[in-house]
C-alpha cells in the first residue's frame, strides 16, 4: 500500500493545523482552473435577465468555459488569483479543518463519543471563524478570478494593489464585503465536507468495508465532494456575485439574492453546478488524501 501507514501516536493540535493548511494549498495549486470557471459561469449574465443571459452567454460548460479562457486570455488566466488563494487556504483551511477535531473535543467535553450535533456544531465554528480571518483574500481571489482581459482592462494589476485599493476605495470594509453570505456558505461547506467525510469514513470503518488507508480517505473524501455541491451552491453564487459586484451594485446579500431570483430565476443559484462539483469533489479527494498522509508522516517523523 502507497502512503504512510497509521501511527500509534494520535496527531497534535500543530500537526492538524500545519498539515490541513498545506494540504488545502496542494489541493488548490491542482483545481484551482476549476474554480476560475466556476466563478466565470457563477457571474455571468449578472445584469441581464435569463433570455438575454442565454443567448450572449460567453461560457458555456467547464471545457468551453476553460478553452474559451486559454484562446482570448491566454493559459494563465486560469490561474488568475492564485496568490490571493494560497494565502486564504493557509489561513483558512488551518483554521476551518485544523481546529475541527479540537473544537469537537470541547463541545464533547473530551468525550470519544460526539454525536452528530457536535460534529455539526463544530464545523459551523471553525468555518465561520476561518471566513472572519481570511475574508480579504477570498474577496481579493474572486476579483482577480473574475476579471476578464479581453473585455477592457485589468482592475487590479498584483495582488497587493488589489488590496490597497479595495481598502482606498471602498474603505476597509470591502475587504470584508460578503462576509455574511460567505459565513454562511462556510458554515454550511465546512457542515458538509468535515461531517459527511468523517460519517462516511467512520460508517465504512465500522461496517469492515474498509481499513483506514487511501480507499477510505478517497471514497470518503468523493461523498463528501458530492454532498457539499449541493448544499453550497445557491449561497456560493450569492457570494461570488456579491463579492465581485461594483460600489452600490447590491444593498446586501439578500438584495443580491432576490435580484437574481427576479432576473434569472431559481437555476441562477445552480449557475457553474458542474464545476462545483468538479472542483470540490477533486478538492476533496486530494485535500483529505494529502492531510490523512501528512498527519501521519509528521507523527511518525516526530516519533523518530
Amino acid at each position: 500500500m502507497v502512503g504512510f501507514k497509521a501511527t500509534d501516536m494520535p496527531p497534535t493540535a500543530t500537526v492538524k493545523f500545519l498539515g490541513a493548511g498545506t494540504a488545502a494549498c496542494i489541493a488548490d495549486l491542482i483545481t484551482f482552473p476549476l474554480d476560475t470557471a466556476k466563478v466565470r459561469l457563477q457571474i455571468q449574465g449578472e445584469r441581464q435577465g435569463p433570455v438575454q443571459a442565454a443567448a450572449s452567454a460567453q461560457y458555456r460548460g467547464v471545457l468551453g468555459t476553460i478553452l474559451t479562457m486559454v484562446r482570448t486570455e491566454g493559459p494563465r488566466s486560469l490561474y488568475k488569483g492564485l496568490v490571493a488563494g494560497l494565502q486564504r487556504q493557509m489561513s483558512f483551511a488551518s483554521i476551518r479543518i485544523g481546529l475541527y477535531d479540537s473544537v469537537k473535543q470541547f463541545y464533547t467535553k473530551g468525550s470519544e463519543h460526539a454525536g452528530i450535533g457536535s460534529h455539526l456544531l463544530a464545523g459551523s465554528t471553525t468555518g465561520a471563524l476561518a471566513v472572519a480571518v481570511a475574508q480579504p483574500t477570498d474577496v481579493v481571489k474572486v476579483r482577480f478570478q473574475a476579471q476578464a482581459q479581453a473585455g477592457g482592462g485589468r482592475r487590479y494589476q498584483s495582488t497587493i494593489e488589489a488590496y490597497k485599493t479595495i481598502a482606498r476605495e471602498e474603505g476597509f470594509r470591502g475587504l470584508w464585503k460578503g462576509t455574511s453570505p460567505n459565513v454562511a456558505r462556510n458554515a454550511i461547506v465546512n457542515c458538509a465536507e468535515l461531517v459527511t467525510y468523517d460519517l462516511i469514513k467512520d460508517t465504512l470503518l465500522k461496517a469492515n468495508l474498509m481499513t483506514d488507508d487511501l480507499p477510505c480517505h478517497f471514497t470518503s473524501a468523493f461523498g463528501a465532494g458530492f454532498c457539499t455541491t449541493i448544499i453550497a451552491s445557491p449561497v456560493d453564487v450569492v457570494k461570488t456575485r456579491y463579492m465581485n459586484s461594483a460600489l452600490c451594485q447590491y444593498r446586501s446579500a439578500g438584495h443580491c439574492a432576490l435580484t437574481m431570483l427576479q432576473k434569472e430565476g431559481p437555476q441562477a443559484f445552480y449557475k457553474g453546478f458542474m464545476p462545483s462539483f468538479l472542483r470540490l469533489g477533486s478538492w476533496n479527494v486530494v485535500m483529505f488524501v494529502t492531510y490523512e498522509q501528512l498527519k501521519r508522516g509528521l507523527m511518525a517523523a516526530c516519533a523518530s
